[in-house]
């Protein structure tokens, strides 16, 4: 089986504010901790020992995971199992970057986001040469608010140029197309973010090739369904995986719609889905 995890566990805790974000600044207990690390590390166990399948992992937490030790761990493990064709994981790039040196390069990648006013400019900056100059594959990212304008313009232009630099569209946000265009001039992929995409009854791989995990291992189709599809650990919901339609008005996520079928989005991020990396430059 080719399958493609999106894992997310109790983790919440992050060490930005951002005021577009729920979590922003939010403390996890000591004991919210050690359960995110247990459950992290069963599922790094259980993974390596699906050696009869091919898996892609993206961790999507709702704090910041590279800050702690376990998920740097995971990642650098996880990038050594041949069976694992990507291992990726969303990240503000807060954390120190020579762990990487442990990882396989050619199986880790770094999806990054930049977030202005929660760190300087130059240390963000620095940490993706680091990342260049390391070979990491990696993508930056910011979101599309009017004040970011500025930042993402710099951002671009002292970004090696072979980085991808996408925009999210600001949830709640409407663009113009004057608005529109100047996003597009810096990613040329915004027009599809600036929308919801309608999504009712439409094929999604989502729910066959495509599985969101929580800490306790319960499988869903994707974060944005909450209908149950079985345990990951007990191998409940191999039988459930099958081709299906979107059962949502619309989808307005990057990590959901880019795996609608009638999207060609996998093949602009041919190699780079999970990291959002497009398959050639644009």
């Amino acid at each position: 089986m080719d399958l493609t995890l999106l894992y997310r566990g109790p983790l919440a805790s992050c060490d930005y504010d951002c005021p577009y974000c729920p979590f922003a600044k939010r403390r996890d207990s000591p004991e919210r901790l050690r359960t995110d690390r247990a459950c992290l590390e069963r599922f790094a166990g259980w993974a390596e020992g699906q050696t009869g399948d091919r898996l892609s992992v993206l961790f999507t937490p709702w704090g910041e995971g590279l800050v702690r030790s376990w998920y740097r761990r995971a990642l650098t493990g996880l990038s050594r199992l041949p069976h694992v064709r990507r291992v990726a994981i969303q990240t503000n790039l807060s954390c120190r970057t020579d762990w990487l040196a442990e990882a396989d390069l050619g199986t880790l990648a770094l999806w990054c986001t930049y977030h202005p006013g929660q760190t300087p400019y130059d240390r963000f900056l620095a940490k993706c040469r680091e990342l260049a100059g390391a070979g990491v594959r990696f993508s930056v990212g910011i979101v599309g608010l009017p004040e970011h304008l500025e930042h993402a313009r710099r951002l671009r232009a002292d970004l090696p140029e072979h980085v991808y630099l996408w925009v999210n569209a600001a949830e709640g946000h409407l663009y113009d197309d004057a608005a529109a265009r100047l996003w597009t001039d810096l990613d040329p992929l915004f027009p599809y973010s600036r929308r919801p995409h309608a999504s009712a009854g439409l094929p999604c791989r989502t729910g066959e090739s495509v599985i969101s995990v929580d800490g306790d291992g319960t499988v869903r189709r994707c974060h944005f369904v909450p209908a149950e599809l079985g345990n990951l650990y007990d191998g409940s919901y191999r039988e459930a995986l099958r081709p299906r339609a979107c059962p949502l008005a619309v989808c307005d996520c990057h990590i959901g719609y880019i795996h609608l079928e009638t999207l060609p989005l996998y093949d602009v991020f041919a190699g780079g889905v999970l990291e959002r990396i497009p398959a050639s430059g644009i």
